[in-house]
């Protein structure tokens, strides 16, 4: 089924919050529940002070006027004034009952937004193609799928639910403030628009801040995750002290942008406050000189006093969810980057053909981008089904993208070429299908942070521990398994860190062994094991892969001259293509490489010798 692609970011918000509609939907009630009940003290308290303590009359509210007559009148309860006191805490103690199942829904609800948008997002990037994550860095990713989503959990959560209880307490609160002195309403109304519409402006000149302020983290975070993956290389090559000083200089970048914004945001709820104060001072101001003048009683003064500061803080708070939305807004459009990203595709109708075929690269082509450098360059050739094919050739010749290509981690554009599975185009294979029978070893292999015997049965849980022994057995990793304290139980942790380089590597030819794919492709997967051990594996290989196609890459010609057809690859082309026997007689590229690696090989002898 076609993933939706997201127009807008309200799009995208809507999407996410589904599972937490009702949990939301419960907050919001109960939030609302809160505002209507903290509306009915002020009251209470301006008729206790006007009317049971003092002998002014006072108009009474609905719900004040059910509490009165549930007492039993004006007459008791001036003689009890405890039953008004008992009043103010039966309320407080609904109000703050309210607010417990605000916060309790609320919390459900925004653990459950991160639950799906967590799961959302890397379901979808577990999709997407190797050519997406080629260009987007790993420690950016991170940090949108972590920091992004928890900026918009707090704006939902914290901000966004309890917009529409401050909607509602304001409405009732001007109301009320209303009905006691309309003059005094409209000198603490007269500031509501001027800091929501400052929190407006104020939003707009600060959104692309927070933009180039969360692009800034997720370069830090890259450089993080960059070193703490690659600490053994920065650690060969004594780099500490240059990457320190890189991500000093990154750390020291964002933290001054980051400064920058907080000054702004400092001025803006400076300036916010100092609006709300004056607010506070003119309704003080002119409701003092109400009251004197007799227009206004105490206990309405007080009452008045009262819901507006009430408002104070909601009102500040419009501001602060208007401010927000900048970041929440950043964070909603980075995470819809990722979610309108195209996930990797099959063509209708896909097959599922047998890999027991001959492979063919019939005139490929191929640049990392539309007007990059060609890597490979009208490339020709078969593999028959069953057959060793070798391909050699100097770094950035195009070998390791022919078989990126063959695995479809890379497409292939209209136009440049094509790779066959018998007569079958792999564009018109399932991409699944094709990795399941294309088993690639890289140089580089990567292992998980679990135990060894996990790590060789990734691919095939279902395979016992049996097949894991035989596969490490063919793979020459045996042997050093017998020597580890735990064998097979072995935790090899981050990256494999506990192994040495031919270890990973044997471990990930064991890892692809276990499978038994049709086509197996060795790309310099040997380059870390010595060469006794390298005539080991390529022996057991040939006993148990008979009737499996098999692709070597290697630098070392010793691994490849057994191959029934050996490929030369030059600037992405093919320079020579045949036999050992035959391409050692032509005297080209291949030649020379052999005649060099025996002589060194020949040195290498005597001064073991000596």
């Amino acid at each position: 089924m076609e993933k939706k692609k997201f127009e807008t970011k309200a799009d995208l918000l809507l999407y996410f919050v589904k599972g937490s509609k009702r949990w939301f939907a419960l907050a919001v009630l109960f939030a609302c529940a809160v505002s209507l009940l903290e509306l009915i003290n002020p009251k209470i308290i301006g008729y206790t002070v006007d009317t049971l303590i003092g002998d002014t009359p006072s108009r009474v509210s609905l719900p004040v006027s059910v509490l009165i007559n549930v007492c039993g009148g004006e007459a008791v309860l001036k003689e009890n004034l405890w039953m008004v006191g008992a009043a103010v805490v039966f309320v407080a103690v609904l109000s703050a009952l309210s607010r417990f199942l605000f916060r309790m829904f609320n919390s459900i609800g925004a653990e459950t937004l991160v639950k799906r948008m967590r799961d959302t997002l890397f379901d979808h990037i577990t999709r997407l193609p190797f050519s997406w994550h080629s260009v987007n860095h790993t420690g950016d990713i991170i940090q949108r799928c972590t920091s992004d989503v928890e900026q918009i959990k707090m704006f939902l959560s914290e901000q966004l639910t309890s917009l529409l209880r401050v909607a509602v307490l304001i409405a009732m609160a001007l109301f009320s403030m209303y009905n006691i002195s309309p003059q005094l309403m409209m000198v603490s109304g007269f500031f509501i628009p001027v800091i929501i519409g400052y929190s407006f402006w104020f939003h707009k000149k600060i959104g692309s801040q927070f933009g180039i302020v969360d692009s800034e983290e997720g370069k830090l975070s890259s450089i993080a995750q960059e070193n703490l993956t690659g600490v053994r290389v920065v650690r060969a090559f004594g780099r500490e002290k240059y990457e320190r000083s890189r991500f000093e200089k990154q750390n020291a970048y964002y933290t001054g942008m980051w400064i920058r914004l907080m000054q702004l945001m400092s001025a803006f709820w400076a300036s916010g406050d100092l609006i709300s104060y004056v607010q506070l001072l003119c309704v003080l101001v002119f409701g003092s000189y109400l009251a004197v003048n007799g227009s206004l009683s105490a206990g309405s003064f007080i009452e008045f006093i009262t819901y507006n500061a009430m408002l104070t803080w909601p009102v500040r708070m419009l501001g602060r969810v208007i401010a927000n939305l900048s970041k929440a807004g950043i964070s909603i459009e980075r995470l819809r980057y990722i979610m309108n990203s195209e996930e990797e595709k099959d063509l209708p109708d896909s097959l599922t053909p047998d890999f027991h075929q001959d492979i063919t690269f019939d005139h490929v082509s191929y640049s990392y981008t539309e007007d990059g450098a060609k890597i490979l360059d009208d490339v020709s050739f078969t593999v028959k089904a069953g057959s060793t094919v070798g391909i050699l050739g100097s770094t950035g010749s195009g070998k390791s993208t022919l078989m990126y290509l063959l695995d479809r981690l890379y497409p292939i554009a209209e136009g440049n070429g094509r790779i066959l599975i018998g007569d079958t185009d792999i564009r018109n294979i399932k991409a699944d299908w094709i990795r399941r029978n294309v088993g690639m070893v890289l140089q580089e292999p990567f292992l998980f942070s679990r135990t060894l015997s996990e790590n060789i049965s990734i691919a095939s849980e279902s395979k016992g521990i049996e097949h894991v022994h035989k596969a490490a057995e063919i793979a020459q990793l045996s042997e050093a398994v017998d020597h580890f304290k735990d064998g097979y139980d072995t935790f090899v942790g981050e990256r494999g860190v506990t192994l040495s380089g031919g270890q990973k590597q044997r471990t990930a030819i064991a890892q692809m062994l276990i499978r038994k794919p049709p086509v197996m492709v060795f790309d310099d997967s040997l380059s870390a094991v010595d060469a006794e051990t390298d005539a080991k594996i390529r022996a057991a290989l040939n006993e148990s892969t008979k009737d499996t196609t098999v692709i070597l890459i290697a630098h070392r010609i010793t691994t490849l001259m057994h191959a029934d057809q050996i490929i030369v690859m030059d600037k992405g082309r093919i320079a020579e293509m045949g036999s050992h026997e035959e391409l050692v007689e032509k005297g080209g590229i291949y030649a020379k490489i052999y005649d060099l690696q025996m002589q060194q090989s020949n040195v290498g002898e005597e001064d073991a010798n000596e």
